[in-house]
C-alpha cells in the first residue's frame, strides 16, 4: 500500500471451507453496511478485469485481418496482371489464330483452375491449424485433470 500510496485495500482473496456457502456468505457482505464489497467468485473477477483487453485485442486482430486480406487481394492481382502483360505476345498469337470469342474462355479456364487448387489447399490448411488450435486449447484441461489442480474461491 505505501509503494501505490493507497490507505486500503483494492481486493481480499479468501477461500471458503465449503464452496457451496458462496451465496450466504455474498449475501452477509453486500448487506452489511459498514462494508462497501462486491463479493464475486476469483474466476468472474478475472474475466471482468480481462474483458477490456480482450476486446482490445479482438479489434486489432480484425483490423490486422482486413488489412492484410486487403494487402493479399492487391498482390494477386498485380500478380495476375504482371502474367498477363508478360505473355502479351502469346495473347496476341492465341488471338490471331482462334477466334476472339474462344481466347478470353482459355485465359478464364486457367484462372478458375488456380483459384480452385489455391481454395483447396487454403482450405486443408486452415482445417489443419484448427484442429491443431482447438488440440491445444484442450491440453490445460488434460494438465489439470491429470495433476487435480483445484481453483481457489
Amino acid at each position: 500500500m505505501q509503494a501505490f500510496h493507497r490507505p486500503g485495500y483494492s481486493s481480499v482473496i479468501f477461500k471458503l471451507r465449503d464452496p457451496s456457502e458462496f451465496e450466504t456468505v455474498r449475501k452477509r457482505i453486500e448487506n452489511d453496511p459498514r462494508l462497501t464489497l462486491e463479493a464475486k467468485r476469483e474466476n468472474q473477477y478475472y474475466v471482468e478485469q480481462s474483458r477490456m483487453m480482450a476486446k482490445f485485442l479482438r479489434i486489432l486482430g480484425m483490423s490486422l485481418t482486413i488489412i492484410f486480406s486487403l494487402g493479399a487481394i492487391i498482390g494477386a492481382m498485380i500478380t495476375m496482371y504482371s502474367a498477363v502483360a508478360t505473355r502479351t505476345g502469346e495473347i496476341g498469337t492465341m488471338r490471331a489464330l482462334v477466334s476472339e470469342d474462344k481466347c478470353p474462355g482459355s485465359f478464364h479456364d486457367r484462372s478458375l483452375c488456380s483459384r480452385l487448387i489455391g481454395g483447396c489447399v487454403g482450405l486443408f490448411l486452415a482445417s489443419f491449424f484448427t484442429a491443431f488450435h482447438d488440440l491445444h486449447d484442450e491440453f490445460p484441461d488434460l494438465l489439470r485433470t491429470r495433476f487435480q489442480l483445484r481453483p481457489h474461491f
